[in-house]
């Protein structure tokens, strides 16, 4: 269940007209959406000083930086500089975009162009995603499986679970959890994905030790 896309963020913590910070391997992301719905992941540097973006603002279909309020269009272009408002920025200007898409409930981003579309769970959407200072392998041996998209159960209720690496010593998990889940179900998913964070934590530690 490996893919060439890899699970950055869930599709609800991304709401429209907002912007998150977001990792793909050692890269910095700015991960947004414009008013209208549309994703987008770039590098999280403004081309000018070097300021994340995920730190800006969106406005209609644009990002803007927060520092001198550059404002780049959905393609990374930058459309308009204020301080020089009568200037057509050159095409130089523009920050670097990465392959994004959504699937079940998931932001994907990928480097370059995957040949298929994200994986798609049917009959799960996102639930909640935690950071885990553990390796993604450790965190793979604490759901009791292997690679980066795990079908689990935590606790009683069935999941999946999507492992981001973010660094030797930490990583992502986003949970997927089934459509039909009674609210109670889901206070128990989230209870058990604390206990395995712990788990996962403390066989880190000890294997640190």
């Amino acid at each position: 269940m490996t893919t060439t896309w890899t699970a950055a963020a869930l599709s609800q913590d991304v709401p429209a007209g907002t912007a998150a910070p977001g990792r793909l391997g050692d890269r910095d992301l700015a991960i947004w959406r414009s008013a209208s719905g549309k994703i987008a992941a770039w590098a999280d540097r403004c081309p000018h000083r070097g300021m994340r973006l995920s730190h800006g603002f969106v406005r209609g279909e644009a990002l803007s930086c927060i520092y001198h309020g550059w404002r780049y269009g959905q393609t990374g272009q930058c459309i308009k500089i204020p301080a020089h408002p009568g200037l057509e920025p050159p095409d130089a200007i523009r920050v670097p975009a990465f392959a994004v898409a959504e699937a079940s409930g998931v932001i994907w981003v990928a480097d370059g162009a995957p040949a298929t579309a994200p994986p798609a769970f049917e009959g799960f959407t996102g639930f909640r995603s935690l950071q885990v200072d553990a390796p993604a392998s450790v965190v793979a041996e604490a759901l009791g499986g292997k690679g980066d998209a795990i079908r689990a159960a935590l606790g009683p209720t069935p999941a999946v679970a999507l492992i981001q690496p973010l660094g030797p010593d930490r990583s992502g998990l986003h949970l997927l959890a089934p459509l039909s889940a009674a609210p109670e179900a889901l206070d128990a998913l989230s209870v058990a994905a604390e206990d395995l964070r712990r788990r996962a934590e403390a066989g880190q530690k000890g294997r640190a030790a």
